[in-house]
């Protein structure tokens, strides 16, 4: 800074300033470039509130507001701040043949823009059968919403792949299942290919009773092409839609929750399961492997209010 720029910074003086008022001078100069910087940031943050994150193109839907999506647009495995894994051993639920892995990309990994849920035919770990069972439970877990998933489904005889809903918390009844409910978007298996169940189960109403509500659609090609599976929930119904048909709907009867354990915590289930007490009512036809259900994306809207 020269002697004329700052000679009205001494009361009118010509004299030029000293080392030390200098040193003041800058001093005061960096601090107040610091404090406008600082202003200038804090004032940027707020002015409008937090960012909105960028829609996924296609992804507005009239009414509803999206407030959690896996668009699974990175390589490798899925993304850990979003899903979690249920390793169990076979036999563990309904009588099911396979190993379900932690972490293991040849069982579950993203390619592409694709989550790949496959099944393996390969003794790993010393079981015949390896597969995944990939879950929101605490990364996502919701009362009520539209979720919606856009799969393509495995193929072969002895195939059971699953897109389904459990409760975070279980303090109905028994405490287990089915008192605490079930919330199943889509289910089929590869015996019977292209039908799709959408079921809900409680203590009121399950399958070892035989009154699950339940309800199907034919899709002919669920197995070669993708197709939207979508489920609305409210305080009074569950809905369940393949692409923007409706097809299944279970009313809350109010009469407590036996009927209707459907006002607390959810979360999403994605798995392949091979063999089982549905899945392997035919057989499985070892030929098929791998076999594996693709994933384009998985979104969640809560009602505009």
């Amino acid at each position: 800074m020269t002697a004329d720029a700052c000679s009205t910074g001494r009361a009118g003086s010509n004299v030029s300033p000293t080392h030390e008022e200098n040193r003041t001078i800058r001093r005061f100069a960096i601090f107040g470039a610091v404090l406008a910087a600082v202003l200038f940031s804090f004032c940027k943050d707020n002015s409008s509130g937090p960012e909105t994150p960028e829609l996924p193109p296609g992804s507005d839907i009239e009414g509803w507001k999206l407030v959690w999506y896996d668009e699974f647009d990175h390589e490798g495995l899925p993304d850990s701040t979003r899903w979690g894994y249920e390793p169990f051993p076979p036999g563990t639920v309904n009588e099911e043949l396979q190993n379900y892995t932690y972490e293991r990309e040849e069982n579950a990994r993203v390619v592409g823009g694709i989550l790949i849920i496959e099944a393996r035919r390969d003794f790993y770990e010393n079981h015949e059968y390896s597969s995944a069972r990939l879950v929101t439970k605490t990364k996502g877990d919701w009362t009520y919403g539209r979720f919606e998933i856009r799969a393509k489904l495995p193929t072969g005889r002895g195939t059971w792949p699953a897109i389904w809903m459990m409760p975070t918390n279980n303090y109905y009844g028994n405490g287990s299942w089915p008192d605490n409910g079930e919330i199943d978007i889509m289910e089929h298996v590869g015996y019977n290919p292209g039908v799709i169940h959408g079921s809900i189960h409680c203590d009121a109403y399950n399958w070892p009773a035989g009154t699950q509500k339940t309800a199907t659609r034919n899709i002919t090609d669920a197995q070669t092409a993708y197709h939207t599976y979508a489920m609305e929930w409210g305080p009074d119904t569950l809905a369940m839609f393949v692409d923007s048909t409706r097809y299944f709907t279970f009313v809350n009867e109010d009469t407590g929750w036996e009927a209707w354990p459907f006002d607390k915590n959810f979360f999403i289930i994605l798995n392949v399961a091979i063999g089982g007490s549905w899945g392997g009512q035919q057989g499985v036809d070892n030929t098929i492997f791998p076999t594996r259900m693709q994933v384009e994306y998985v979104r969640v809207y809560e009602k505009e209010e």
